[in-house]
């Protein structure tokens, strides 16, 4: 089976609009990064139709991007467990895999299937979830973003992963009939296991926990 790499995964990466892209397998190819085809509002998509630039599918891997920055901040700043900055390396590239899925429509008996997020993400992000809440405390309270460097800034992706999730199910209500529910899920999943390393991070000093008005 051949697998075609989106022409809009190098562009959540680059910020190029495709004309200085060639792709070829897993192989990219960056000629240049400006290449004003996106000049007059458009941009293009997977199967190389163009759409404007405020399509809600370009929100939702735009999102999914942002988060990928975040989380990519948090790896380089957060001075993280070993065993969480290996699930995050592997979250990252899956990132990618979902804004490809979200940036190519989807289409009966393509010539070159697409690459598309599976159920077996998902089940590794839950998996992960129940393994990393093993080791916490149960919760007794809200918590308030913050306490270490990596906590916080993992809160932060949790944040943008669930308004990613919210974008793209926002755009599967446009665009259902060619777009893989799957993408929605796993952002879902994803945001669980955010907020989860985040209290990972924050172990050696505890959970900033919200107080409620009347007590403090």
């Amino acid at each position: 089976m051949r697998v075609t790499l989106s022409l809009t995964d190098v562009t959540l990466a680059t910020g190029a609009g495709g004309g200085g892209v060639t792709s070829l397998g897993s192989m990219v190819n960056l000629t240049r990064i400006y290449t004003r085809t996106g000049d007059q509002g458009t941009t293009a998509l997977g199967d190389m139709s163009r759409t404007a630039k405020t399509d809600l599918r370009i929100a939702a891997y735009a999102d999914a991007n942002e988060a990928n920055a975040v989380i990519g901040t948090a790896l380089a700043l957060g001075r993280l467990e070993e065993e969480v900055v290996t699930v995050l390396t592997r979250v990252q590239n899956d990132l990618f895999d979902v804004g490809a899925d979200l940036a190519t429509p989807v289409v009966e008996n393509p010539e070159y299937p697409p690459l598309r997020v599976e159920q077996y993400y998902v089940d590794k992000l839950e998996a992960d979830c129940d393994r990393f809440l093993e080791d916490l405390e149960k919760l007794r309270s809200f918590i308030l973003p913050g306490g270490t460097p990596g906590a916080a800034l993992l809160h932060q992706a949790c944040t943008v992963v669930r308004r990613a999730e919210r974008s793209t199910w926002a755009a599967l209500e446009v665009h259902g009939e060619t777009m893989n529910p799957l993408t929605a899920t796993y952002l879902n999943r994803l945001s669980d296991l955010l907020f989860i390393l985040a209290r990972v991070a924050n172990k050696a000093v505890g959970d900033v926990l919200w107080v409620p008005g009347g007590e403090r």
